[in-house]
Formats: C-alpha cells, structure tokens, sequence
C-alpha cells in the first residue's frame, strides 16, 4: 500500500511538470485593419503580442522606384520565449529578394543602404516556398556580419524589418509563437522522479517474485 502510495505521488509529480500551460488567445495583427506599418525603423509600429500565435500580416514591394519597407516591435514577455516564426498562406514573392531582418530591441537602426548585415541579431530571404514551414532558426544562421542565434529567444524587445526588392505589391504573413519558458532544472527534476519511480516499481515487482517462490 505505502509503495502505491509514492508511485501516484511521483506520477502526479511527473505530470504537472509535463502539462502545458493554456495558450493565450490568438493575436492578429493586419496592416489592412490597423493601416500601414510604420515605413520607420526608428520608430516601428508597436505590436502588443501575447502567449500562443500572433499573426502579423501586411504588403510590401517597390512602386514607382520607393519600396513600402514595413517596420515593427513586439516585446516577449516575461516567463516566455520567441519559439517560432511560421510563414502564413498568403505569403507572396515578387523574387529571390523577399527580405526579413530581426533587431534585438525596440527599434530597426541598420540602414537600408548598409552593404551588410552587421547590427542585425538575423535575417533571411522568404518566399512561398516557406507557407506553414518555421524559420526562425534559419533567420539565426545567416551571416554577413549579423550577431546570429539559436531559438528560443527569450523575453525582451525585438524588431522585425519586412521588405521585398521587386516592382509591385506583395503580401506577406508571419506567425510569431509565444510560447512558456522552460523552468529552469524541471528537466533534471523530472528524470530523477521517473528514476525514483521505475527504482519502487522494480523493488514491488522483486518483492512479489520472493513472495511467490
């Protein structure tokens, strides 16, 4: 009885360590409901993200030889971390040159003549290829001077820079995932309790087999 006891203690232990905590409410944020982001790295478009999926979604590309660069920022908030970066259905190219950049902190301050990428955490080229693949981890790995990264990135300030080269108008759509930050050791503390566990079950199982003989 006392070794059944421990063994659902150390399960329910072990569940509440794996349970995911609720997602937020999906967050949608649409040039085409809110109007044009800002054109301004200095001074982006500010976007209120929230835990689960923030849809950002807007036009870019070149007309009549200016391009609609769009800028925003978003802050990650605290106990939670930047998971994912899906590219959304919709999402067009008007070539090989559909760029995104990523900025730690509030504002956008490369320039757009700059002849490489250094003041960048990331970026990458995007086009409909992507729709519903994850690039984040790609945007971390590219160089030409950026700082570079591995997800998740944790909660701060980041900007993104949305801009596409090509003569016309392109839309594009982003979902920046917002997911709970892993809590430090929970890993570590999980394996030992399995380990605790599988210990009792092998004592219970060892001790019905002298009982049986």
């Amino acid at each position: 009885m006392m070794l059944r006891k421990i063994s659902l203690a150390l399960w329910s232990i072990v569940a509440l360590l794996f349970v995911a905590s609720p997602a937020g409410a999906d967050a949608v944020f649409a040039e085409s409901s809110l109007g044009d982001f800002s054109n301004l790295g200095t001074s982006p478009t500010l976007l209120a993200v929230g835990p689960g999926d923030n849809q950002i979604m807007g036009t870019t590309g070149a007309a009549g030889g200016t391009i609609d660069r769009d800028y925003v920022t978003f802050t990650v908030p605290t106990g939670f971390v930047w998971s994912g970066m899906e590219v959304l259905p919709g999402t067009q190219s008007g070539g090989s040159l559909s760029f995104l950049g990523l900025e730690a902190g509030p504002q956008v301050t490369v320039s757009t003549g700059a002849s490489d990428a250094t003041g960048l955490l990331g970026w990458t080229h995007y086009n409909p290829q992507d729709i519903n693949s994850d690039i984040l981890a790609r945007m971390g790995t590219n160089g030409l001077g950026s700082t570079g990264f591995v997800p998740p990135l944790a909660a701060g300030s980041y900007s993104l820079w949305v801009q596409d080269f090509n003569p016309g108008t392109f839309a594009y759509g982003f979902d920046v995932k917002i997911t709970p930050a892993p809590e430090p050791g929970t890993g570590v503390f999980a394996v030992f309790a399995l380990a605790i566990l599988g210990g009792f079950l092998t004592m219970r199982i060892d001790s019905r087999r002298t009982m049986t003989r």
